[in-house]
């Protein structure tokens, strides 16, 4: 049987490029050169991102309910809102997406769009890339809760008030006037007591530290979603929505999922509030 050509229809060739994309960008080499520029501003972007993110949420949950009722105008121009400060990560991350259509273009195989369009389709994939690092950083919080104190902590909110007390045991066990084993004795069966301003103190501090975890997340999460090929299907949706122009940027389910895990850790530390 004669061997049959291969497919050289454009989305086949589009899938081959962007394949060689995610590989050079996302993979172990690729995602240290990239990290490399979150070292210095961006550590201290991390934490500002983070406290806005639930703001972005409302922006883009906003735009779309203002045009259900009528004000189109509004909707839109709510959810072209820009939220987050521009990381030094970011902005690699565009321009390397931005060689990418460019590459695609030469090969005829770019979207036919806007450049207003790409622009918009361009950041919105950084931020999306951005919700994703915080949910990596939301499950290590709850795989550390889980391992340390046997509990789940979905959040920062959840682990601030276990890490406080296990401060507060260990400070009060090593200042114990009959020792550590008198100590540990003693505040087995009376536990310290914590103040709230200990709690909220533990908190920033841990969700300092949590920003930190964020803006290096990729170093774990990149090679992951590029191993399961979840990369690739990114950049692709991306393109298909860039071949039929929307000029209203869409919300991406990753961001919906980093709240989700903002949301459930603030109920679950509710509901442990009220059963104590």
């Amino acid at each position: 049987m004669a061997l049959q050509p291969a497919d050289t229809r454009p989305m086949t060739r589009r899938e081959t490029e962007v394949r060689r994309f995610v590989r050079a960008r996302y993979g172990l080499r690729g995602t240290l050169a990239l990290h490399r520029h979150a070292v210095g501003l961006d550590l201290l972007r991390a934490p500002v991102n983070v406290m806005l993110s639930p703001l972005f949420l409302l922006t883009r949950l906003g735009g779309p309910l203002l045009r259900r009722i009528g004000l189109v105008r509004a909707g839109n121009w709510l959810v072209r809102r820009k939220i987050f400060l521009k990381s030094d990560v970011a902005q690699r991350i565009k321009a390397d997406l931005d060689g990418l259509i460019d590459d695609l273009a030469a090969k005829g195989l770019a979207p036919k769009a806007p450049p207003a369009a790409v622009t918009r389709a361009v950041s919105n994939y950084a931020e999306t890339r951005n919700a994703v690092a915080e949910i990596t950083t939301s499950l290590l919080v709850l795989a550390a809760g889980i391992w340390l104190f046997h509990r789940a902590t979905p959040g920062v909110i959840s682990l601030a008030g276990p890490v406080a007390h296990l401060r507060a045991q260990t400070q009060a066990i090593e200042n114990f006037a009959l020792g550590n084993w008198a100590g540990r004795m003693w505040y087995g069966t009376f536990p310290q007591e914590l103040s709230s301003a200990e709690v909220v103190m533990t908190g920033i501090v841990l969700a300092v530290l949590a920003s930190v975890v964020t803006t290096f997340a990729g170093l774990v999460a990149d090679p992951i979603q590029l191993w399961t090929g979840i990369h690739q299907r990114r950049v692709l949706r991306l393109l298909r929505r860039l071949d039929h122009t929307s000029d209203v940027p869409e919300l991406g389910r990753e961001h919906v999922l980093a709240r989700l895990g903002d949301l459930s850790d603030a109920a679950l530390s509710l509901w442990r509030s009220f059963k104590s």
